[in-house]
């Protein structure tokens, strides 16, 4: 897979073992950081946390990431396969209640051969696929019976916006098929189950998020479905001086999304002004 390297959607095709590929990843696992983490969704967090791992590299270049120095600029240590399952166990041994794996597209094979590892150790957490939806479904479905918990975003419904704001064609059209990939090997989150699709909207200023169509999209599909709706957007790097979403979102726009999920009859969790600042825990895992 990684000689012709077809596991995003865009289909780059290069041979990882020679070159990086547009994600900024090679053949080599490379993951920034590795924490027991509490401010997750509710579900995702649980009392003492998830565990945490964010990988280097992506597929989106978003011009706002918060997450530019390891999902852009490939800040992050390698780590072999069997390092990698070790993690999963030691996050495991540190009370975690879920496996947290952020952006972890570009070493899709690697992760199911760490968790196949893992799991011959004792491993037992449910599995977090945290994921911008500008996924392929053939990747997706190698994913069947790994992953427990689908925590899947919705950037934009309008592809000129990811075109524009994260340098990737067709996205909405991908993270449809996508999404409904991911419904249809979980389901809705069950918190009974411990298994199932959340789904993330960051509202951007002037609806270029596009959230109430994605809503729609969401009730659409299955109104069970728990939506998290996001209001911390910041204009981060190349955002700043942008006409569009150069700034943050005014109360005013997140209130009307928020109104307009209660509409559709979507239940989930929203963000107060008061929310509370959670904060990460390092674990002590050997390198």
């Amino acid at each position: 897979m990684l000689e012709r390297c077809t596991l995003c959607p865009r289909k780059c095709k290069v041979n990882r073992y020679e070159q990086k590929g547009i994600c900024g990843a090679d053949y080599k696992v490379r993951v920034s950081n590795i924490l027991l983490h509490k401010g997750e969704e509710p579900p995702i967090s649980g009392e003492n946390g998830a565990g945490i791992i964010f990988f280097s590299g992506c597929p989106m270049k978003c011009i706002y990431c918060q997450n530019m120095g390891f999902s852009q600029k490939g800040i992050g240590k390698e780590i072999s396969i069997e390092k990698l399952a070790e993690a999963f166990l030691t996050l495991q041994e540190n009370g975690a209640e879920t496996l947290d794996l952020v952006t972890a597209t570009q070493y899709v094979p690697q992760v199911i051969e760490a968790l196949k590892i893992a799991k011959n150790k004792g491993f037992n957490l449910p599995v977090v696929y945290n994921t911008s939806s500008y996924e392929n479904v053939e990747t997706l479905k190698m994913l069947e019976g790994y992953v427990d918990i689908y925590l899947a975003d919705i950037r934009y419904t309008n592809s000129m916006y990811g075109e524009k704001y994260s340098k990737v064609q067709n996205y909405w059209e991908i993270a449809q098929a996508a999404i409904k990939e991911m419904y249809r090997q979980v389901g809705a989150f069950s918190q009974e189950n411990k298994k199932g699709v959340i789904i993330r909207i960051l509202v951007l200023p002037n609806n270029v998020s596009g959230h109430f169509k994605a809503l729609r999209f969401i009730a659409e599909l299955d109104p069970k479905i728990p939506v998290s709706l996001m209001s911390q957007y910041l204009p981060h790097f190349g955002a700043k001086n942008d006409p569009l979403i150069g700034r943050k979102i005014t109360k005013a726009e997140y209130i009307e999304a928020v109104e307009y999920m209660e509409l559709l009859g979507l239940n989930g969790w929203i963000q107060l002004d008061e929310k509370d600042r959670l904060t990460t825990k390092a674990v002590n895992f050997k390198w």
